[in-house]
């Protein structure tokens, strides 16, 4: 039987291997937050994997999904969890100790299982739908962890969410396209006279660029909607979640300076962009 310590050990040695764009493993994070967060991740990352593992069949795909969601809602109805299980040992300490709506990861789930069913998107409520789910209750869990229950910080935690969702997708566009995706959705496309055989050119179509900074400017405006989220939390949240929000906008100036073609080139994040970062955050 793992202790809880143990289960918490193990997700955030999960945590520390496979960061991203998360703030799990981050420094700026307050200590008493760092466990629980990492509980959450390793659910999430875990989860995420299923969906995304190269060369598994959907069917299985579908089945680890299943089991989770199956998992997650025998801990919440206080069926207990088995007892070698990690993940769902401290995400139950977790859930429990900050009082966290299962709703929020089972939406996550959700999300995973789309992502296993669906690649294409007709329109912007559609795609906004997927993030409300993929992303919007990362956000909102981060900030119950905090202590913070507030309707208004939900709602900016929800716009950066989404936007650090697009930024990445928009990010990722030309690994996603070779990978059978499309995120941007046909509605654009159409509004500037953008096909997917135009994908498969050597250089970006004009009208491609165009669609991309369309793309681009609504999440412009979804970074400026939820920028206040990082005044409704104090301290290291606070600083991280600045960092987390200068990092998403980041993103973007780079996509811009690439005349928008991120289908054959990704931007990074690099040391010069971290220095400008801390810069932000103390000129916030």
């Amino acid at each position: 039987m793992v202790s809880t310590g143990a289960a918490y050990a193990f997700c955030e040695r999960l945590a520390r291997e496979h960061y991203e764009n998360f703030p799990v493993a981050s420094i700026l994070l307050p200590r008493r937050m760092r466990p629980h967060i990492a509980a959450i991740y390793a659910f999430a990352r875990t989860a995420d994997d299923f969906a995304d593992e190269p060369g598994r069949d959907p069917h299985e795909r579908l089945r680890l999904l299943d089991d989770f969601e199956a998992r997650l809602h025998a801990l919440a109805s206080g069926h207990g969890v088995a007892p070698d299980d990690n993940i769902f040992v401290a995400l139950r300490d977790t859930i429990e100790r900050c009082h966290l709506p299962v709703q929020l990861l089972s939406d996550l789930l959700s999300a995973f299982r789309q992502d296993v069913l669906v690649d294409r998107y007709e329109t912007w409520a559609d795609v906004d739908d997927y993030c409300r789910r993929s992303a919007n209750p990362v956000g909102r869990l981060v900030l119950k962890v905090a202590g913070v229950h507030s309707e208004a910080a939900d709602r900016a935690s929800d716009a950066v969410c989404t936007a650090l969702q697009l930024a990445n997708f928009w990010q990722d566009f030309g690994r996603d396209w070779t990978n059978g995706r499309l995120y941007v959705p046909l509605e654009e496309m159409r509004r500037h006279g953008a096909s997917e055989k135009d994908l498969d050119a050597t250089a970006m179509p004009d009208s491609w660029r165009s669609t991309m900074r369309a793309c681009v400017s609504r999440t412009h405006e979804l970074f400026a909607r939820g920028r206040p989220v990082a005044d409704h939390v104090t301290g290291r949240l606070r600083l991280e979640l600045r960092a987390t929000w200068l990092g998403g906008v980041r993103i973007l100036e780079k996509i811009e300076a690439l005349g928008y073609d991120t289908l054959h080139r990704r931007p990074k994040l690099g040391a010069r962009d971290a220095a400008g970062i801390i810069t932000g955050m103390a000129r916030w």
